[in-house]
């Protein structure tokens, strides 16, 4: 716009004004420190990849094992006790008389599957302190061979914990031959 239009046009401040509305425009304005900008990006959080990579190869080891097919019947009861605990935790384990204060439901899992929610679900259980817990295998019968895969793969996986103390399979009124009961190791 050049000074004749100015004049022109009695509403456009001439150019003292229009410093003066600039001054009182940026008058609280503090000035920046710098003027670049911090484009970088922000480095991913950090992950423990040698322990993810340690706990993959045991879960493979794991699943990778031959399971003995001929080992475990459809009806068999399957237990085990760790040594030093009394006989007579295990009988009232065997009977029932611990109630299970967490369950698991593994029917119809893959192996990969089961394997990775029983580690899960027996961590979440030592956190909160939980001593006594069922899991559900299923007796096998609806296997496609004919065996309990998945009760065999339950019945190895937990004799292989160090935080299992002994386990058994339910009475008959809580799941029989097709649950176990396990009683866990308490956190010191």
């Amino acid at each position: 716009m050049d000074d004749s239009q100015q004049a022109e046009d009695p509403e456009l401040p001439d150019d003292d004004e229009q410093m003066d509305l600039f001054r009182q425009a940026v008058a609280d304005a503090r000035p920046l420190h710098s003027d670049l900008a911090d484009t970088r990006k922000r480095p991913p959080a950090p992950r423990p990849l040698q322990l993810e990579a340690d706990e993959q190869q045991v879960i493979d080891e794991l699943l990778n094992l031959p399971t003995d097919l001929a080992g475990i019947e459809v009806g068999d009861e399957i237990s085990y006790c760790r040594p030093g605990v009394q006989r007579r935790v295990m009988q009232r384990l065997r009977r029932g008389h611990f109630k299970p204060k967490a369950h698991l439901d593994l029917h119809g899992s893959t192996l990969r599957n089961a394997s990775s929610e029983l580690k899960s679900f027996l961590h979440s259980c030592k956190q909160r302190d939980i001593s006594c817990v069922r899991i559900v295998h299923g007796k096998g019968r609806g296997s496609r061979h004919g065996v309990p895969v998945l009760k065999a793969a339950v019945d190895r996986w937990l004799r292989q914990r160090d935080d299992i103390l002994a386990f058994s399979s339910a009475p008959s009124f809580d799941g029989g031959t097709g649950a176990v009961y396990v009683l866990l190791r308490k956190q010191p």
